[in-house]
């Protein structure tokens, strides 16, 4: 079981990014897919979680309304698309895997990680 994480990079506040979360080792769709993001010196917190087969899509409050997460379950991937970003949504991101997106705000709640991509948003 295998995620990989691309798409990160420095933008400057108010641009988009797109993260992508490709799986190998397993079918993407049969798991709930969550995005985590943690700034230095702070703790892991969730982003998103997108439901298996994509029955629900979660979001935390700070995002809700400027990120979207989707599927392309023929390419196995998972993507976080990221509009309006401001200073604060700098972190490193990273995606997950588990059997449902129950207690998904706590990173404890996934049992398979990425190893991130880092997004810098600053002018």
């Amino acid at each position: 079981v295998q995620l990989v994480e691309s798409g990160g990079g420095l933008v400057q506040p108010g641009g988009s990014l797109r993260l992508s979360c490709e799986a190998s080792g397993f079918t993407l769709e049969h798991y709930a897919i969550g995005w985590y993001r943690q700034a230095p010196g702070k703790e892991r917190l969730g982003v998103s979680c997108l439901s298996s087969f994509a029955a629900n899509t979660y979001y935390a409050d700070s995002v809700k309304g400027r990120f979207t997460a989707s599927r392309d379950n023929a390419k196995n991937t998972v993507y976080l698309q990221m509009n309006s970003l401001r200073p604060e949504d700098t972190a490193v991101y990273y995606c997950a895997a588990a059997e449902s997106c129950s207690n998904w705000a706590f990173a404890s709640a996934m049992n398979y990680w990425g190893r991130g991509t880092l997004v810098t948003v600053s002018s």
